[in-house]
Formats: C-alpha cells, sequence, structure tokens
C-alpha cells in the first residue's frame, strides 16, 4: 500500500478509507469507533469539504478525536485523507462540477467562507511542515548553497512559487532564473544549463513529460536538482538531490502554490544565513536603486513679478 501521507492510494481513497476501519476496528477507542464509523458512511465531497471541527461536530465526538482516529487508522492527518479523496475526484469528474460542488458546499455564507479558507490553509501549513524534515532541507541548501546559477522551473499554478524563488534569490545576491517554458520551448532554457547549476523544481502532482527531461538534462551536465512536490517525491527521489513536500489544495478553496512559497521562503532565508556579507550588500544595493527609480525632482516654481 502506498503511504498515506504522499498521495493517493491504489484502490482510490473511499476504499482504502473503509478498508482501514475495517482492519483497525479493534483497536479504536469507543470514540475513535464514533469517529471511524461516520467517516466510513459520510459521502466523500462532505468528508473533502468539512474542517475537523466540522466531522467533530457532525460525529458527536471533537476535532481531537477525529485527528486521533485518522491517525490510528494510518493517516498523517485530515490533510492527507482529504487529498485521497480529491484524487478520486480528479480522475472522475471534469474540472467544472468539482467548481459547482465547492460554491455549492460555501454557499453564500461569508463566515463559512472565511472559516474554509483558514481552516484549509492551516492544516496544509501544518502538514508541509511535519512532512519536510530538517534532513531534507539541509540537503536542499546543500544543493543550492554553491550553485553558479539557480533554475526555478515551474508552469501554471506552479510558476508563482518558482518566480518567487527566482526573485527572492537575486535579491540575496545569488544568480536565479525563473523557467516556464513547456514543449518544444523548453529545450532553449535547458540548454544553458550546466555544470555547477541546480535547479528548483516546483510540481506537486502532475507527472509531466517535461519533468523527466529537465532532471535528466540535469544529471546529465552535472547540475543538482531541488524537487518541490506533493506526489511525486518516490517517482523522482532516486534522481534528486532533495525533495521537500509540499502539500497541495484538496479542494481548490486555496491557492496551490501556497505551501510551495513557504518552502521557497525557508531556502531563501538559510541561503542567506550562508553569506550574509553578500545579502546585506545586495539588499543595501536594491534599496539604492529603488531611492533612485522613486526619486522625483522638485517642480520648479514660476518666478512671479
Amino acid at each position: 500500500m502506498k503511504n498515506p501521507e504522499s498521495g493517493s492510494a491504489g484502490p482510490g481513497g473511499l476504499t482504502r478509507l473503509r478498508a482501514a476501519v475495517r482492519d483497525m476496528w479493534d483497536e479504536l477507542s469507543a470514540s475513535e469507533r464514533t469517529v471511524a464509523q461516520y467517516l466510513a458512511s459520510a459521502p466523500a465531497e462532505q468528508m473533502m469539504f468539512a474542517s475537523a471541527q466540522e466531522l467533530g461536530a457532525a460525529s458527536g465526538t471533537s476535532n481531537a478525536t477525529v485527528v486521533r482516529a485518522l491517525q490510528r487508522l494510518g493517516y498523517a492527518g485530515l490533510p492527507a485523507l482529504k487529498r485521497e479523496l480529491a484524487a478520486d475526484f480528479t480522475s472522475a469528474l471534469a474540472p467544472e462540477v468539482r467548481l459547482q460542488q465547492r460554491i455549492a458546499h460555501v454557499g453564500q455564507d461569508l463566515e463559512g467562507i472565511w472559516n474554509d479558507v483558514f481552516d484549509e490553509t492551516q492544516e496544509r501549513i501544518e502538514q508541509c511542515r511535519r512532512l519536510t524534515g530538517t534532513d531534507a532541507l539541509k540537503r536542499a541548501v546543500e544543493a543550492l548553497a554553491e550553485a553558479r546559477e539557480v533554475f526555478c522551473y515551474g508552469v501554471a499554478a506552479c510558476e508563482l512559487a518558482a518566480r518567487h524563488l527566482a526573485l527572492a534569490l537575486g535579491r540575496i545576491g545569488r544568480r536565479a532564473r525563473f523557467v516556464g517554458e513547456t514543449g518544444f520551448a523548453l529545450a532553449d532554457p535547458l540548454l544553458a544549463l550546466g555544470q555547477g547549476d541546480a535547479v528548483v523544481v516546483f510540481q506537486p502532482g502532475r507527472q509531466l513529460a517535461e519533468l523527466h527531461v529537465v532532471v535528466e538534462r540535469a544529471r546529465a551536465v552535472g547540475a543538482r536538482v531541488v524537487f518541490v512536490t506533493d506526489e511525486l517525491g518516490e517517482v523522482f527521489e532516486d534522481r534528486v538531490d532533495a525533495v521537500l513536500t509540499a502539500p497541495h489544495t484538496p479542494t481548490g478553496n486555496t491557492n496551490e502554490a501556497l505551501t510551495g512559497l513557504i518552502l521557497a521562503d525557508a531556502l531563501v532565508l538559510a541561503l542567506t544565513t550562508l553569506d550574509e556579507t553578500r545579502a546585506v550588500e545586495h539588499s543595501h544595493q536594491l534599496t539604492a536603486l529603488r531611492e533612485q527609480l522613486l526619486a522625483q525632482k522638485e517642480p520648479r516654481t514660476r518666478r512671479t513679478t
């Protein structure tokens, strides 16, 4: 069985959940059984859009009991279950149908919308923090620290995190460029990738053909690779220097790039501390250039006679 922290399971999210409830039933406490029984019978779309607090209320327990029950069933937490359920929906339902389901769930309740967005944001950030360990971060920083230039690759929703990392690295004095081409056009930026460079790839779950070409090109020329993903870690971990886990949105209610942006910030801060002098000097130059660009000449006043 696939690790429940790393993406959807083979038999399907809801099927795996019900199997886990059957297998673990005798080991659950009374309150955990109440939660498990509710989860096994609840509609998948209802669980996918619900917070732990809502599931606790619906099952007559508490949000803490929901989290404990899920962990006993083999999940890292509620976001892990949601990602498995979302994988089923992504493969079975058209995007417009999923959008209609999200709208139907939140309705026009502004307080509910506010809470849903913040709850999912918090869940994703907490999951990101748990799943990316210090060792993985250390390997990623080592891969980037001595890079001649860092290529930050991301397409579609991942473009935001890749652009952010390239910009932030430049501001601390490290050569970096954003790469977002796909298909035939990707050959040109890959031609510039050479020995001593590094690549940071942002892609949560879709196994694009371009990803394999990017990684193989880096290996061929002696460049190092950091992969920021949710579900593709097992696919690429043997071919890259480090994998950082960035849980994607199970519902579409929060920005796909959220956790990728956070990991990018962690990388930049770590690299900043490795060469404080260079970072401070480039920050000073950036401030000076901004002041020059914002400076306006005082308007000349007409002399009156």
